[in-house]
Formats: structure tokens, sequence, C-alpha cells
């Protein structure tokens, strides 16, 4: 039976740069021998109760995209499914949400379109630029680089604490902080250091993402499991086992290819298998411009970790 992957043969459009082969962020289109359009899209049932702050994540998650390939935002529509008799105003505090956060990105929002749902649902599909050549995809990873992480991990597990009733107020507050913070700023400064390759962590949690960019580059990822960056509460939920169903299933898909040290807490080695939304960007960089990613953070006000390195060999490492 032809796959999707059958139909649409890269070397049949030599103007796609990267498509469903690939396993990338977003698709990529090359313009003209100096412009590329990125394309991508993502929505998703509510994570947080307030209407505003869910479609301001909604719309940071689907954006985040096309700041993993280093691209810049330009064009954004609403993706939206809603219930017949769902408060009109609680709609317009989520498209309003949407909607400054995409201002806040410097895109325009021109249009979408709504379906009847019983559950409501939202998220953008997004048009962004680059030049050709300094697309930022999977492969570029190299033995000597330095890992580096721009959010803290655990917004899976405080959401699904949430859903349990079972949250402080505190943990939500952080984590949805967390995850309306765009990669605008912090994509840039990576751009500027010579990032190899970059990803952001969302569904397929740390381990599904950073194993991408070691298969897709041929190396290991050796990540410090002391030097991950957690939320406030995510380890406290972590032993209370609230952790969302994607977490078994990542572990599943993803178990073969990853090695975690025998001192590692088996409620640590799950966090790392745990979805993630709007989740950080992890690259890799050269290491002589770790001094340079580090300043430009922090004239920016925004943290970034040092969690690991770049191997020769494959898939993942999690040492204590």
């Amino acid at each position: 039976m032809r796959t999707l992957q059958n139909l649409f043969p890269k070397e049949k459009f030599p103007n796609l740069l990267i498509g469903m082969d690939d396993g990338d962020d977003a698709a990529v289109y090359r313009l003209n021998e100096h412009l590329a359009l990125i394309f991508t899209l993502d929505f998703f049932t509510p994570i947080v109760d307030n209407p505003y702050n869910f479609g301001s994540i909604a719309a940071a998650n689907s954006m985040s995209d096309v700041y993993a390939m280093g691209g810049d935002v330009a064009l954004a529509l609403n993706i939206c499914g809603f219930p017949k008799d769902m408060d009109p105003a609680v709609i317009v505090q989520i498209l309003r949400g949407g909607a400054d956060k995409v201002i806040e990105a410097g895109g325009i929002l021109s249009g979408g379109h709504t379906i009847n749902d019983d559950e409501p649902k939202y998220g953008l599909a997004v048009v962004g630029f680059i030049h050709p050549k300094k697309v930022l995809a999977k492969q570029g990873a190299k033995p000597g680089d330095v890992l580096l992480l721009t959010k803290p991990l655990g917004v899976g597990i405080i959401t699904t604490a949430l859903k349990a009733g079972r949250a402080h107020a505190d943990h939500v507050r952080e984590a949805t902080e967390s995850m309306q913070l765009l990669n605008k700023q912090a994509s840039i400064i990576l751009r500027e250091a010579g990032v190899h390759a970059m990803t952001d962590v969302t569904g397929f949690a740390l381990i599904g993402h950073s194993l991408e960019i070691a298969l897709h580059s041929r190396v290991l990822l050796r990540f410090r499991a002391g030097d991950l960056p957690f939320l406030p509460g995510a380890a406290d939920y972590a032993e209370q086992w609230l952790f969302p169903g994607g977490t078994a299933d990542n572990r599943q898909t993803y178990e073969r290819d990853v090695r975690i040290s025998e001192d590692i807490t088996e409620e640590t080695a799950l966090l790392l298998y745990t979805p993630e939304t709007s989740g950080g960007l992890l690259a890799a960089v050269p290491k002589n411009k770790l001094g340079q990613v580090r300043s430009r953070f922090a004239d920016a006000g925004q943290s970034v970790w040092v969690v690991g390195e770049v191997h020769e060999g494959h898939g993942i490492e999690i040492i204590g």
C-alpha cells in the first residue's frame, strides 16, 4: 500500500526542503533563492482553567515550531472547535489570548475556521519565513556540542494534577507562565550562536524529541539528570504518580534507544517521558559559543540550562 510519503516524494518536489520524510518540526518550502516558507499547525483541548491563558498557551505552542526551525512568524489562522452552547464570552477570551500572543510574536492573525465540537479545541496554523540556507533541522548535532534547554520541564504532570484537582495554585501559575513564554527570543539568541540542531520539547517529551535529534544526526545525546530543570511541584506530583497517559505511550515508543542509569529514580525517569506543552527549545550548540549564549540569555532576562553533551554513538543516555 502506498504511504503518504510515497505520494509526495521529495525528489519530485525540489523546492520542498523539509517534508514528511524528514520528521522535523514543520514543513519548509523554498520560494526563491533568498526566501523559504515554514508551515505548521497545532491545536488541543484546554489544559488550564482560565480561557484567556488557554488561548495564549495554545498560540505559543503552535508558533513554537517556526522558532525551532530558526524562522520568524509571519501569518496565522485560528483553528477552533467549540460546543454549540459554549458561553460566547469564554470563546472571546480564548481567541483574545491567541491574538495577543500572535501580536507579541510580530505576526498577523488573518482569520481561521470554526466547527461545532463537544469539547473545546483551539490552536493555530502558522506561516513563517526563513532564508533557505539557514533552516535549522534535527540532523546537524555534532560530537562535542553542548545541549541547552531554554525552559524547565514539568508542565505536563502539573496540568494533569490540575485536572485531578490536586495541583497547588502557585505551581499552576508558574507552569502557565512558562507555557505562555514565546520561544522567539531564545531562537534568535541560539541562531546568532550558530546552533547546529534544534527542536522544541512538546508532546513527545524530552526523551522523544531529543531522540529525534540523535537519530537524525547519528549521534548519542547524553543528559545529566541532576542538571535538568523542573518546575516547582513536578517532582511532588511524580511521587504521587499523577502521570498522564502519554507518559506510558512515550516510554513504550522510545525506550529501546534509551539508556538510563540505575541510580535515577523511576519517578524522575518517567518525568523525562512525560509530554510537555509549549516547552522550551533543545539545542546542540558549539561548546565555544556557550559563554556568548549565557550572556545573551542573561541580557534578555531569560534562563538557559546546560543539560548534557553530544557524543559519538547512538540514542539517548541519562546519567546521574
